[in-house]
């Protein structure tokens, strides 16, 4: 009876230190109006964590996405629109805190490479389809001594 309480004991203590550790910080940073609250948890969404390797600001729990999130929500409540704070974001961190980066002209192989692989292969596909049915339909040329040579062995294989 004691070892079945001793495991239980383990077992609860165990589940305790797991969801803790599982625990998150929550920002709570208070907006001034609703309509604040919603442009800066979309711009948050937008904006790439410097530090992380695939995480928007909202994602993220790295102490830099922390205080970006934080200077993104006063950036907001100051009044300051979406493109003046992106333009304060790229200017500070790169065009890596975008995740979709602007059309320009070194970003167009970003933009345009996918297309143009499938174009590519499409037109490959098509070419060697179209080769696939205009050769196919053509009959070997034989001499007339390897003909001769074929019906001797067609006709000893039917005797």
């Amino acid at each position: 009876m004691r070892t079945l309480t001793k495991i239980i004991g383990g077992l609860v203590l165990l589940l305790s230190m797991a969801t803790a550790a599982m625990a998150t910080p929550v920002d709570t940073y208070e907006f001034k109006s609703p309509e604040n609250q919603k442009r800066g948890l979309s711009l948050a969404h937008e904006l790439r964590c410097p530090q992380c390797q695939n995480q928007n600001l909202i994602d993220s729990n790295s102490p830099v996405a922390r205080d970006l999130r934080l200077e993104v929500y006063k950036m907001v409540d100051e009044g300051k629109g979406d493109d003046e704070i992106i333009e304060f974001m790229t200017s500070r961190y790169g065009e890596f805190v975008l995740y979709k980066p602007k059309m320009e002209t070194k970003t167009y192989i970003l933009w345009l490479g996918p297309v143009g692989l499938l174009l590519l292969g499409l037109i490959i596909g098509f070419i060697f389809i179209r080769k696939q049915r205009i050769g196919g339909c053509t009959e070997a040329e034989i001499s007339a001594e390897d003909q001769k040579a074929l019906d001797a062995l067609l006709k000893r294989d039917t005797k």
